[in-house]
């Protein structure tokens, strides 16, 4: 009857201690529900962007930058989540062409993970039970005059 308890009793011990599996879903959705938002107005700043496969004007100079952001995605969908973290990641491209004097952002392209994924329609987002994160590649470029 001992063993039994103590059996019983180490099982409990290791399944509480067992780590818990962290739901990380990769989400692709469109560009065009978080551009065209009253948050993207609101939010983004007066620096143009473009994303991987746009037209832009011709590029004198260049500087590759990433960026990778986090939310909050507690109580959220994972779409309400991803949308205001893309905005985020996407601002802080737009802060760091425009501190460091470059007139736009090009080439943007989805980098979760460190696996790229490049389209002018949508983006990747990585969702999960607490967070949600969105991480891009792109350079930053002063125009050709």
């Amino acid at each position: 009857m001992n063993n039994k308890l103590l059996i019983a009793t180490l099982l409990v011990l290791v399944s509480a201690f067992t780590p818990a599996q962290a739901r990380e879903d990769i989400l692709t959705l469109p560009l065009n529900v978080v551009l065209t938002s009253a948050d993207a107005e609101a939010e983004l700043l007066d620096v143009p962007y473009y994303f991987a496969g746009q037209d832009h004007p011709a590029v004198a100079s260049s500087r590759e930058v990433t960026t990778s952001r986090k939310t909050n995605a507690f109580n959220k969908s994972d779409e309400e989540a991803c949308r205001w973290v893309f905005l985020s990641a996407l601002k802080a491209l737009q802060d760091a062409a425009q501190k460091g004097g470059y007139d736009a952002v090009v080439n943007i392209k989805s980098n979760y993970d460190h696996n790229e994924f490049a389209s002018s329609e949508e983006y990747q987002c990585g969702a999960g039970t607490f967070i949600a994160g969105v991480a891009f590649k792109a350079d930053l470029i002063r125009f050709d005059d």
